[in-house]
């Protein structure tokens, strides 16, 4: 018998934090916000920026050294159309909180593991999957943007690439990630003038039929609590209709 196919082949999800809970409070059990859903390691809080226009969440993480919060949605199939992320966010401090942003294949619903990460000079692919995204690590010796991507716990070939951009304490940062059908992976950060630079692009650096999950991670890097603020969230992928 022939599949079935409808009309909505593409599968969204937009988050614009135009609704307050104010009723929401912090889990680190996974739990849905909004659009989105959040999972954290130790408990923190959640607010709404109000001096702000546009809608946006401010999470406050947990005090402890590598307490976290990681916003996701998904999981997406690259290999059914191709995968696309989005968000713009800024953090309160530029040396002490690390940031993720783009897809991993492993993401812990119950202690999320930063997907890479930095001490010094060396890179650090967490999980047994695919992942790729634009990385910022205070712990690396060059405090950069960097495009990362790997698998089964290695880094791709030609990772990290290190970005001219720095994150700035309180501006805004936006990173788009795509992961396209055949497995192509690109990295962009967003500049002044409106545009996406692209920092850098893999041929088949993960496996294009293999999940993914679209995340964006905050990290401390201290013991004391980060403030990270999230403007929106958006991630698409395509429909699987051979099921």
């Amino acid at each position: 018998m022939a599949k079935s196919i409808g009309s909505f082949g593409r599968i969204r999800v937009w988050e614009d934090f135009l609704a307050p809970d104010t009723a929401l409070t912090w889990s680190t059990s996974a739990q849905r916000l909004g659009q989105i859903g959040q999972v954290s390691v130790n408990e923190g809080s959640f607010a709404h920026t109000v001096d702000e226009p546009g809608g946006i969440l401010a999470a406050t993480t947990d005090t402890g050294d590598n307490d976290n919060i990681a916003l996701y949605a998904g999981p997406f199939k690259p290999s059914d159309g191709g995968c696309f992320f989005e968000a713009r966010f800024k953090v309160n401090s530029a040396t002490l909180c690390a940031i993720f942003a783009g897809f991993s294949e492993t993401l812990d619903a119950t202690t999320p593991v930063c997907p890479a990460e930095f001490d010094t000079s060396t890179l650090t692919i967490n999980g047994s999957g695919g992942m790729v995204g634009m990385l910022f690590d205070p712990d690396a010796t060059t405090d950069v943007w960097k495009a990362v991507a790997g698998d089964g716990g290695a880094a791709a070939s030609g990772a990290p690439v290190n970005a001219a951009n720095t994150v700035v304490a309180d501006e805004w940062d936006v990173v788009r990630v795509e992961i396209g059908a055949d497995g192509r992976c690109s990295c962009y950060l967003a500049v002044s003038d409106g545009t996406f630079k692209l920092i850098k692009q893999w041929d088949d650096p993960i496996t294009a039929s293999d999940i993914q999950h679209a995340v964006l991670l905050f990290e401390n890097r201290s013991g004391a609590a980060r403030v990270a603020e999230v403007d929106y969230f958006w991630a698409e992928g395509g429909r699987d209709w051979t099921r």
